[in-house]
């Protein structure tokens, strides 16, 4: 589609404002945007899950010991209705000796290969998908996305019942599926942008971004619940569950305020409409403006987005502060995607309480380490907020979560309940910077003065961002395919040296923050516009 193109209201909003015979209020359209973005991207990393849910599937370790089965029925229930420790579970289908190419020797390394070939290909679409995503319409974009995510990790289940055995085959469904990844992130976090200006914006994206940790959630529960009919269901439940959340973009996700007949947010202060009378009349005057230009957002959406130009990646890269956040989260990413793929395997071939966790407990237990994620996102957004510091928020977090992670390693092992709560806290520092950059840093960014308002560049260098950030994404898991061969306790220094470079990489931004707190505005780097245009 090009630049210029008129584009249409969706068309699930068209029914609803027919239905009602009136539009929805601005503040109305804020909430249906973080709900509907929120689905779109836990969708995303729930279809991201099966890998490391079916790892130990695939690749059954010879030296595992068989858990302690005490029960002799299996709970029908799973979590978190039923039981998070699974003492015995079905293994009809569960595949105990593996699966051809991954079950011989080097079958972790190849597991490793099929995480990078996965992240590589994300990172590298990252870049493209976000200069896209300023120039294309973003609702069809991020759709399509989805469609087609969904489509392959879907085919990379089929080889179960396929019997394919061919090491090409997985590898390519994994490279397709991670192209089509990367047109959400730089989409959802735009489209947030676009709606929401600077005020509170790092706790309303730190509440948000709960759609990572919700959706691994998701995946892993989604993945060992039908574990127990073949490991091809593990993503192609998932897989179907991403298309149908596209269909649901399609219809009712407006990309710009543009679109349904409000003004562009970010060349209004972050605000849609001022008037200087009551609450309940101020509404009522919205309601009425949003009336008078939805007729005209019906047939195309308003010149403002259409006047706007995308910015180029060259451009994006010089605004103050990319590159070092860029850079941390390269960092901040090889340890939170490290134990995205590979904590379920970890749990699985460890003894917790003197006992081997079984497959389908692994998978549950790990959702555990993003329930402390979810926690760790907000409370970053917030402290970020509260102090307007969000490079010293962001490494603080990363410096914490060094012995955090070196006290899980050391200690988890002791009983299940301190597993879980050490566990937790590691998934509270290990996400939260990792949240806190991935959207309020980048939505900043994207609408930073230096660009005079253009909001099309928040795809962009959100893709910037967390492209270079996935390629660090990519690194972890592999390294973590080869130092695992060698002991847990290699990979557990390997995350802590990269915590620590993703600390360190701030510490630029983080004088400026201080040196401003202390009142040295004039000596303060040109970094400082990023952590005072609010």
């Amino acid at each position: 589609m090009a630049m210029g193109t008129k584009r249409k209201t969706p068309p699930g909003i068209l029914l609803l404002r027919r239905v009602r015979g009136r539009n929805w209020s601005p503040k109305t359209f804020r909430y249906a945007i973080l709900f509907i973005t929120f689905i779109a991207y836990a969708c995303y990393h729930a279809s991201r899950k099966p890998s490391s849910i079916v790892k130990s599937v695939l690749h059954p370790e010879p030296s595992t010991k068989p858990p302690r089965h005490q029960e002799q029925h299996i709970n029908m229930y799973p979590w978190p209705l039923g039981d998070v420790f699974v003492k015995e579970e079905d293994q009809r289908n569960s595949g105990k000796e593996g699966w051809e190419p991954f079950n011989g020797k080097g079958g972790t390394s190849r597991l490793g290969e099929i995480d990078v070939a996965f992240l590589a290909c994300y990172s590298v679409g990252m870049y493209v998908a976000g200069h896209l995503g300023d120039s294309l319409d973003l609702r069809l974009f991020l759709t399509w996305g989805m469609i087609g995510s969904g489509f392959f990790v879907g085919l990379f289940g089929m080889g179960y019942f396929w019997d394919i055995h061919a090491f090409w085959f997985f590898l390519v469904m994994q490279m397709a599926a991670g192209l089509f990844q990367a047109t959400g992130w730089p989409s959802v976090v735009a489209v947030v942008g676009n709606w929401f200006g600077k005020r509170k914006r790092g706790l309303i994206m730190g509440i948000w971004n709960a759609h990572t940790s919700v959706g691994n959630i998701c995946g892993s529960l989604i993945a060992a619940g039908v574990l127990q009919y073949g490991w091809g269901w593990s993503f192609i439940a998932p897989g179907l569950v991403m298309s149908l959340g596209g269909v649901v973009v399609y219809l009712f996700l407006a990309a710009y305020p543009e679109d349904v007949g409000f003004p562009d947010i970010n060349s209004n202060s972050g605000k849609f409409i001022k008037r200087h009378r009551g609450i309940d009349e101020e509404e009522e005057e919205e309601q009425a403006d949003v009336e008078g230009q939805g007729e005209s957002s019906e047939s195309g959406s308003g010149q403002g987005y259409e006047n706007k130009r995308s910015v180029g990646l060259l451009q994006a890269c010089m605004i103050p502060g990319v590159i070092p956040f860029a850079m941390c989260l390269f960092f901040s990413k090889l340890v939170a995607y490290t134990f995205l793929y590979w904590l379920p395997f970890y749990l699985s071939q460890t003894t917790i309480g003197g006992e081997y966790m079984s497959v389908k407990t692994a998978g549950n237990l790990s959702t555990l380490f993003d329930v402390g994620g979810i926690v760790g996102g907000i409370l970053a957004g917030y402290i970020s907020d509260k102090f307007k510091a969000r490079a010293t928020t962001a490494a603080t977090f990363m410096y914490a979560a060094i012995p955090a992670m070196l006290v899980y390693h050391s200690y988890g092992g002791v009983s299940q309940t301190v597993n879980v709560v050490l566990m937790m806290v590691a998934g509270l520092f290990v996400n939260g910077p990792y949240a806190l950059i991935t959207t309020a840093v980048s939505a900043d960014l994207g609408t930073h003065k230096s660009l005079q308002g253009d909001s099309r560049a928040l795809a962009t260098v959100t893709a910037i961002i967390d492209g270079t950030g996935s390629a660090g994404a990519a690194l972890g898991p592999l390294l973590t395919g080869f130092l695992s061969t060698l002991g847990w306790e290699a990979v557990f220094y390997m995350l802590v040296v990269g915590a620590l470079c993703a600390g360190l990489l701030l510490t630029r931004l983080v004088i400026a923050e201080i040196r401003e707190k202390l009142g040295y505005v004039d000596e303060v780097p040109a970094s400082e516009p990023l952590l005072n245009d609010r």
